[in-house]
């Protein structure tokens, strides 16, 4: 995942992207290696932006 894909928005659902960070997170063993931390925090990034996104439709 680049940074500009986040740059156009989310395209996965929150929950897609919160199955893909418990996923991280389950491999990892709970402990997470300088990779799999950067990846996890463009996984946050992109969960936030999709929760920001899911509200304002909702709205």
């Amino acid at each position: 995942m680049s940074p500009d894909s986040l740059a156009c928005g989310s395209v996965r659902s929150a929950a897609d992207v919160n199955d893909q960070i418990r996923a991280l997170w389950r491999r990892a063993g709970g402990s997470l290696s300088s990779q799999e931390r950067a990846e996890y925090e463009l996984l946050v990034v992109e969960w936030a932006a999709a929760i920001r996104g899911e509200v304002i439709e909702a709205a």
